[in-house]
């Protein structure tokens, strides 16, 4: 049986606020969220490598392939066996 590990949140770190299709509107909610993730890593002073699971929330995800935190994860080198899931609210 599985047993409950200490969980920690190291940094925290958000994409900047546009308008719709405004500035950023060449950019995807994967390539936004690398942008963020590689900055909360860097924040955190840890290595991708240390990084267990990935919890990525995101409003308008269309056209940007399954489980974007999965993408958002492997752009910043975050290890394939680690668990990521994307919110959508």
């Amino acid at each position: 049986m599985a047993t409950i590990q200490d969980v920690f949140i190291v940094s925290a770190v958000r994409t900047p606020i546009a308008s719709f299709r405004g500035s950023f509107k060449t950019l995807s909610s994967v390539e936004l969220g690398a942008v963020a993730a590689k900055e909360a890593i860097k924040k955190a002073g840890i290595s991708p490598k240390d990084v267990d699971e990935t919890i990525t929330g995101s409003v308008l995800t269309a056209n940007c392939g399954q489980n974007v935190s999965r993408q958002i994860a492997l752009k910043c080198g975050i290890p394939e066996e680690s668990n990521a899931f994307t919110v959508n609210k």
